[in-house]
């Protein structure tokens, strides 16, 4: 490695790939290969390898920007600042605390995140805080908690998903989502293991898979119960490990039976002899594991769903066993860590629930504030974009862009127009900046140091490579400056390690214990897994076991007698011992099937579900500045079956509208045999005319608060250029 390359991480999805960043004599600064890091080894999307190009784009924002006159005008900082302590300050003392809202993003370190709560939370007063990691995974958090009693996306290292004998891949795309994944389920398959994917779409994942089943968008619970049924009804049940390590199985049982092979045939559209061949493939090896990503978590039943396929896995005895388990592929590059210390509406650092008083008062202290002055839980992300402009009037945005992201995404747009005031931090003037009272430029990932938790549940560091810009701050210098004007003057440094040890002190003892990493171990170890308690703590006190969290990672850094050794190796396999709850056994939990929120009908005859391509991420905001991500990818499409094409008289390219009850989407056509005769598909990238979450449904898991992205009821339409106030998205 050259002298003058830094290690650092990708600043996009939660694979967080290593690599080394080195400036060349002009100031430009190159991506080159990380063999060292263990998740790609190297391997790097193109996404990642681009990933450069916006730390010195023009369009980055090098100054504060100040609404004057109905424009965005250039401004220096402290004018810019004032007048958004001005606004929150105002807001609070005429309309109360609640008044002020704070909107964060799965992509901001560890150290944002918890500083971005705790101002909420001591600065501000609000309850009204969350975050997009909402949209994220929460339904699969959600799941996962109720089974095992935590939450970690993935309980075991993404390696092992190659070592494992089969895996059932539901509603994820690696291929292009996270293509240096992709690799661990070739090797999957080349080591005799077998892959099942589960998609309404053939994509280049499903391609690559031993069996492919399409489901009709919104049946995936009505899937995941019919192989339960069939593992009871084959004898395909492992009864010593429910017995010893569940409880449950009899309300679960009950609930699945009702779902037999025709019924589940007419509700999903799988055949039987496939879900019969799936239950044969997942039973057949020693070990398997079931991993969930979008599909099926973003409905309105998307905790019920994961559940389901978590039972599947207790029911045959794959859980908390090596090379076994249920796992969530996270896909923000932080959305781990950012919901774990604080962003979430609900919890306070270390994953601590905000209506628990032990928490509160430990938190507390570490904060140096009456546990009493602590807000309770607020609203869920979309809940809280909902209500602005009505007892919201003012909110702070950091790291998010929810005029693109958000669904029913016109009403959201309409929200947030109605505040009396919207400030936003961001690198890019994205959709949501532009709506904006003031813009703060802050520094992104290259330019600042910070910590990362990725998919595993690995905490890693991001180190800074180059100096940002002048005249951009970080976020953590926001959050300083803010806090003073709004008459908190300690409590909120601006270096990140700092902010660290505080938070690791902050979730000493919590479901993720950060207190036993520093980022001298970070740096050393190419990250540690948490729980990672720190070596004074007693051994077992969160929940009893050798970690304080119901897992075992195998030589655990503990003696028999709970001795603490001098430091703890981290936790990269869970729940080997036992489970994270009181009595150490995984909970079934009985569900079934229903309809999703909004079925096709005469007028809306069609399901529409969303996702991702292969050159652009989440909202777009950054790699829809990157030339060579929009020369792959340079703008929306709809995805038909040629036989919704040939009915609609579209051709590939023609434009074609997307009717909802929300809204209209307009796109070229692109024809494809991969996606199901009922079903179109649009990827969400994009704003304006072909934005897909103008159409999308809002309707919300009753659990977790998940809007149900991926299934919604819609027509479409052929649409004529020439036609008067027609507007069709065209490719950049």
């Amino acid at each position: 490695m050259p002298k003058s390359a830094t290690p650092t991480h990708c600043p996009y999805c939660a694979l967080q790939c290593g690599m080394n960043l080195t400036v060349g004599p002009d100031a430009g600064v190159e991506v080159a290969e990380r063999a060292d890091f263990p998740v790609n080894r190297g391997a790097l999307c193109a996404k990642g390898r681009t990933a450069p190009a916006l730390l010195t784009s023009r369009l980055r924002l090098t100054s504060p920007l100040v609404r004057k006159g109905g424009k965005l005008e250039p401004a220096g900082w402290d004018e810019a600042l004032d007048r958004i302590a001005g606004a929150l300050d105002g807001a609070r003392h005429k309309h109360g605390p609640d008044a002020c809202a704070v909107f964060g993003g799965g992509g901001l370190t560890n150290e944002k995140a918890y500083a971005l709560g705790k101002f909420a939370r001591v600065v501000l007063g609000t309850s009204q805080i969350d975050y997009n990691g909402r949209f994220c995974m929460s339904s699969a958090a959600a799941a996962g908690t109720a089974a095992f009693g935590l939450d970690r996306g993935l309980p075991f290292p993404l390696e092992d998903v190659a070592r494992t004998g089969c895996v059932i891949l539901v509603g994820s795309n690696p291929a292009e989502t996270m293509p240096p994944a992709l690799r661990y389920f070739t090797e999957l398959r080349e080591n005799g293991g077998t892959l099942i994917v589960v998609d309404p779409r053939r994509t280049r994942t499903a391609e690559q898979a031993d069996l492919h089943l399409a489901p009709r968008p919104g049946t995936d619970l009505a899937l995941a119960l019919g192989l339960l049924h069939l593992v009871v009804a084959e004898g395909r049940t492992d009864e010593a490990y429910i017995r010893e390590r569940t409880t449950g199985w009899e309300e679960a049982r009950a609930a699945a039976m009702a779902h037999w092979p025709e019924y589940v045939e007419r509700v999903t559209g799988v055949p039987v002899p496939q879900l019969r061949e799936a239950v044969r493939l997942f039973c057949a090896p020693e070990s398997a594991m079931v991993l969930t990503a979008r599909g099926p978590e973003q409905q309105a039943k998307g905790t019920d769903t994961v559940g389901a396929w978590i039972n599947l896995c207790l029911a045959t005895g794959r859980a908390g066993r090596p090379l076994s388990g249920y796992g969530c592929l996270t896909g923000q590059g932080n959305g781990q860590g950012g919901r774990e210390h604080g962003q979430k509406a609900d919890q306070l650092p270390g994953y601590r629930k905000l209506t628990d008083p032990a928490a509160r008062r430990h938190v507390a202290e570490v904060w140096g504030v009456d546990p009493d002055s602590l807000p309770g839980p607020g609203r869920s992300a979309y809940e809280l974009l909902d209500a602005l402009g009505t007892d919201i009037r003012t909110l702070l945005v950091m790291g998010s862009n929810p005029v693109v992201s958000a669904p029913r995404a016109a009403h959201v747009e309409e929200r947030l127009r109605a505040l009396d005031f919207l400030a936003v931090c961001d690198v890019v003037l994205s959709e949501t900046a532009e709506l904006a009272d003031v813009v703060l430029p802050v520094t992104q990932w290259a330019e600042e140091t910070g910590t990362t938790t990725n998919l595993e549940g690995r905490v890693l560091l991001r180190r800074q490579a180059v100096a940002p810009p002048e005249g951009v701050r970080s976020d953590l210098e926001v959050l300083h400056e803010l806090a003073a004007r709004l008459g908190v003057e300690k409590g909120f440094p601006a270096d990140p390690e700092e902010v660290f040890e505080e938070l690791r002190r902050a979730s000493a003892g919590g479901p993720a214990d950060y207190s036993g990493i520093t980022y001298r171990r970070l740096a050393e170890e190419n990250g540690v897994f948490w729980p990672c308690p720190a070596p004074e703590r007693p051994v077992g006190a969160a929940t009893g076991d050798s970690t304080g969290t119901g897992a075992r990672t195998g030589g655990s850094g503990f003696s028999a007698k709970g001795t603490p050794a001098e430091v703890h190796p981290g936790t990269p396999r869970m729940f080997l011992d036992r489970f994270a709850t009181e009595d150490g056994r995984a909970r079934f939990v009985p569900v079934s099937h229903r309809p999703s929120a909004e079925e096709p009908d005469e007028e809306y005859p069609l399901l529409l579900t969303t996702g991702r391509v292969l050159a652009q991420y989440q909202s777009g905001a950054q790699t829809r500045r990157v030339d060579e991500l929009n020369a792959a990818a340079p703008g929306p499409f709809v995805e038909l079956h040629p036989r919704l094409a040939a009915r609609l008289g579209a051709a590939e390219g023609d434009p074609v509208a997307v009717v909802s009850r929300r809204g209209r989407a307009t796109a070229p056509a692109r024809i494809s045999a991969g996606i199901r005769p009922d079903t179109v598909f649009m990827p969400f990238h994009w704003p304006g005319a072909g934005r897909a979450n103008t159409v999308t449904n809002p309707a919300l898991d009753p659990t977790s608060r998940m809007p149900e992205f991926k299934v919604c009821a819609v027509r479409v339409e052929p649409v004529d250029r020439d036609q008067p106030g027609a507007e069709v998205a065209v490719h950049a």
